[in-house]
């Protein structure tokens, strides 16, 4: 019997999922010739694949998303962010990530699509795809995200600006002519006005001072085996209640040291999906 509840444990899917099949950005290039990519919100929700039948995140864990919530999806495979609004990454996530959490929530979460995974086609012409499968869809619950083209390098910048003042996290940038790669492509690119990286928590550096009693830093590693410290984006409730040792973090950047290490590193959130 022993043996038998191990063989189900290490298959279980539940338990062991496979990772979707996604595609991986990577950081912007000022060398580009900017018309020929499309330019879209790079919006702060949660990574999401839809296989078809259910919705994945991006570790190949499955949402609980209600029936109601993805009745009417296209059979395709979609790749794109289950998005509530901007500066509303916590809320969002907690209502996905939870079980038994409240249906009802889900009503305000789209399925905000930017990508076709399964198709062999271009960028531009997954595009059309995508659109004609929403037009024919009579769900309320999933869209394609905005796509438009811009011409200069000022008018990118001009457009980052826009963003962010309305409260967004930046742009991404798809080649036109680009295949879907499950990777980390260069034809597909994020232009933020900080960059951002996951870290682990190896331990916690006693506050002085205003913070005596509490967390004054943290000191983390990320996935190249780079160790530093973390001391500010804290609230006083998280230097209070610090994440815990083990836990993965995101933080946000301006560029690296010779050394590799991230410079002006702040703190954003605990990453519960990772």
């Amino acid at each position: 019997m022993r043996f038998i509840f191990l063989f189900l444990l290490l298959c279980s899917p539940l338990l062991y999922a496979a990772l979707p099949p996604i595609q991986l950005a990577t950081t912007f290039r000022d060398d580009i010739i900017i018309d020929n990519y499309w330019v879209s919100e790079k919006l702060d929700g949660v990574r999401a694949y839809w296989d078809g039948k259910h919705l994945f995140s991006r570790k190949g864990n499955q949402f609980q998303a209600p029936k109601w919530f993805t009745k009417g999806f296209p059979t395709a495979p979609f790749d794109g962010e289950l998005w509530l609004g901007r500066n509303k990454f916590e809320l969002v996530s907690g209502i996905v990530r939870t079980k038994n959490g409240t249906k009802q929530a889900w009503k305000q979460i789209t399925f905000m699509i930017f990508d076709l995974p399964s198709s062999p086609k271009n960028f531009t012409e997954r595009l059309i795809t995508m659109q004609r499968l929403i037009d024919e869809s009579d769900s309320h619950y999933i869209k394609i995200i905005k796509q438009e083209k811009i011409a200069t390098h000022q008018a990118l910048q001009l457009k980052l600006n826009e963003i962010i003042k309305l409260g967004g996290e930046g742009l991404m940038l798809h080649h036109i002519d680009a295949y879907y790669q499950v990777k980390r492509s260069q034809n597909l690119m994020k232009l933020k006005r900080y960059d951002g990286a996951e870290a682990v928590v190896v331990a916690h550096i006693a506050g002085k001072g205003k913070y005596l009693g509490m967390m004054g830093s943290l000191e983390v590693k990320t996935d190249d085996n780079i160790i530093f410290k973390i001391g500010t984006g804290f609230s006083d409730k998280e230097r209070a209640n610090p994440p815990k040792i083990g836990d993965t973090i995101s933080f946000q950047y301006i560029g690296k040291t010779k050394n590799g290490v991230p410079r002006f590193a702040s703190f954003l959130r605990i990453r519960s999906d990772i």
